[in-house]
């Protein structure tokens, strides 16, 4: 049965990596940093909460008497969301908005672990996600070390929490491969429920992909994130995972053309969907240095030659949006060279 927004022959067989490679010879989006409207300075913030002037704001830094994150503040000094800030030993109470939520989707190739720090010193998904002005980025969910495909990062705790959490039971898809074929009864047992060490565990949906030789391809999904679940099922029913890519989390799709080892930040239209589809509402404002697009109407397929990507519903996200992004920036950097027509001259 053919599902909507991947085409599984192209997951399994590495082709869907590179389908958007026509757009390669744009150059990559230029980095604008905003003008920090998150990140106030201290002695506004003070100003503004009606303990006096900025200059008297800044005198009282300079003597010591305001602390910020108990350690001394200094003149100039910026504040973020969730600072402790204390005038004279005093708790301080101040309103700064947190940064808007950003979202960043990574090809996550087998190898690497989802970990800011490991004792072996191995390859970490976080040395490759770019540089936050304010917070930290934190992984949606975990992939261990030798599963592949898309996770997901956000700035946001509340929408981390919301993607991930097992009470909102957003279902992941993986792309599988093991060794032998399985039989019906073996089927029924992963549908209808196999006993782990940690409790009852089923797939939502057991679908076969084809293969070659020993090895068959299956796609499964599944509404949990315990620990190597997918691997574990399968070994209970006698049948060993020799590879495993995720290739949707929730409403995201793994982005078709999004290299092993690449990411890639959603832009507007793609993060504020994301937000909605978690129920946290529409997101206010556009996502920090990314153009946002118009929406696809309804009803109305992307203009694509893939028939995979013409075929993704509305609710889905992410399928097309690294071909678009590039498709976007080629077009505006088309149009930033284009020479100003000549008057005409009678």
């Amino acid at each position: 049965m053919s599902k909507p927004g991947i085409q599984f022959d192209d997951i399994v067989s590495g082709d869907y990596d590179t389908q958007a490679s026509t757009d390669t010879a744009a150059p990559p989006p230029k980095r604008v940093l905003s003008a920090q409207p998150d990140t106030p300075k201290l002695h506004k913030v003070l100003a503004q909460s009606g303990l006096g002037s900025r200059l008297d704001m800044e005198q009282l830094i300079a003597d010591g008497k305001i602390w910020v994150n108990d350690e001394p503040a200094h003149v100039g000094q910026r504040i973020q969301y969730g600072d402790r800030i204390k005038v004279n030993g005093k708790p301080l109470f101040v309103r700064i908005e947190p940064p808007p939520p950003r979202v960043i989707a990574y090809h996550k190739p087998a190898g690497e672990i989802v970990s800011r720090d490991d004792p072996q010193s191995r390859p970490t998904v976080f040395r490759k996600l770019p540089r936050l002005q304010t917070g930290k980025w934190q992984s949606v969910g975990r992939l261990d070390l030798n599963t592949e495909g898309l996770l997901l990062f956000t700035n946001s705790g509340e929408l981390a929490n919301k993607l991930m959490h097992p009470r909102f039971g957003l279902e992941r898809e993986y792309a599988v491969r093991v060794l032998g074929h399985l039989s019906n009864i073996e089927k029924a047992k992963l549908l209808e429920g196999v006993q782990l060490e940690d409790g009852e565990a089923r797939f939502g949906s057991l679908e076969e992909g084809g293969g070659e030789g020993a090895n068959c391809w299956y796609r499964v999904t599944i509404q949990e994130g315990r620990n190597r679940e997918v691997r574990r099922m399968f070994e209970a029913v006698g049948h060993a995972v020799s590879r495993l890519i995720r290739i949707r989390y929730g409403k995201m799709l793994l982005p078709r053309g999004l290299k092993r080892g690449e990411c890639m930040e959603l832009d507007a239209v793609d993060t504020d969907q994301l937000i909605r589809s978690a129920g946290l509402g529409r997101v206010s404002g556009k996502t920090p240095g990314v153009r946002a697009s118009a929406p696809l109407a309804q009803g109305r397929p992307p203009r694509s030659g893939n028939k995979a990507v013409a075929a993704a519903k509305p609710d889905f996200i992410g399928a097309d949006s690294l071909t678009r992004q590039r498709r976007e920036q080629k077009s505006k950097t088309s149009r930033s060279k284009a020479l100003p027509r000549r008057a005409k001259i009678n």
